[in-house]
């Protein structure tokens, strides 16, 4: 059936079906932003997917290919993988534009040079940017979003069922469309913080011709710096509200891949 067979009977099927059900899960896991990411551990996301492998197991009648290790079977399998990974770039996308927001502000503010690591891609990224994504997973989890996405994830099995996984181009649409959503929410994010440093910038431009004695780069870098971290702080109340539209746009773009 497999293309292996150790003499287990029904024990072996089950678990070549298990195996082939982790497989979508596991790649949804692996492209979402909080499961992927670099700190978490390899261990840690392979048991949850076979922990939530046995429930689609038992809920959904999964039936892997006759051949596993045959083209048909490594087809259906990159199928398995193309819907998971899916189904998690999309959140990948929606995390991705507060990082975008901060890199606009930190510019602004001078504070280009101050980096870390990013846990989720493991690339450099501002200090700023590490701090609204932390901001946006806690909301997302807060909101329990997380649970609402490994439902769909599970329900994809009905939506595209093993050997039947072509997304199609208006799915794949779907998926790119986001991107719009993602660059407009991370303007969102940094107009408010950019327009209060134009206008510090504005106003110690006026103060170095009107004074030139007035040494720019000492005055301006520690202004721009302290207006950015007190416009942040004001606008806390509307970064919180566009985190929680952007985390409902995430799952409702999830939902549109799935849907019709």
């Amino acid at each position: 059936m497999i293309g292996l067979d150790f003499g287990f009977g029904a024990v072996e099927a089950h678990f070549w079906a298990l195996l082939f059900a982790m497989t979508r899960i596991g790649a949804a896991m692996v492209a979402a932003p909080f499961f992927g990411a670099g700190a978490v551990p390899s261990q840690l996301r392979v048991i949850a997917a076979g922990a939530i492998a046995v429930l689609v197991t038992a809920w959904t009648p999964i039936e892997p290919p006759a051949a596993l290790f045959s083209p048909e079977g490594f087809l259906a399998v990159a199928g398995e993988v193309l819907i998971g990974l899916s189904l998690g770039f999309v959140l990948q996308l929606a995390f991705a534009a507060p990082v975008i927001g901060a890199e606009v502000i930190s510019g602004a503010m001078g504070m280009s040079m101050a980096t870390a690591v990013d846990p989720n891609s493991g690339s450099q990224s501002p200090a700023l940017g590490q701090y609204l994504t932390v901001v946006v997973t806690l909301i997302f989890l807060a909101l329990g979003a997380h649970l609402h996405w490994i439902a769909l994830v599970i329900e994809s099995y009905d939506t595209f069922p093993p050997g039947e996984t072509w997304l199609g181009p208006e799915r794949f649409a779907r998926v790119a469309g986001f991107a719009g959503t993602m660059f407009a929410t991370a303007v969102a994010i940094a107009l408010p913080v950019t327009l209060v440093l134009v206008l510090v910038q504005l106003v110690t431009g006026v103060l170095s011709r009107s004074a030139p004695a007035l040494n720019l780069f000492a005055l301006g870098l520690p202004a721009g710096v302290l207006a950015g971290i007190a416009a942040l702080i004001a606008s806390v109340p509307v970064l919180t509200e566009q985190m929680i539209d952007l985390s409902a746009t995430a799952i409702g773009r999830v939902e549109a891949v799935l849907g019709p």
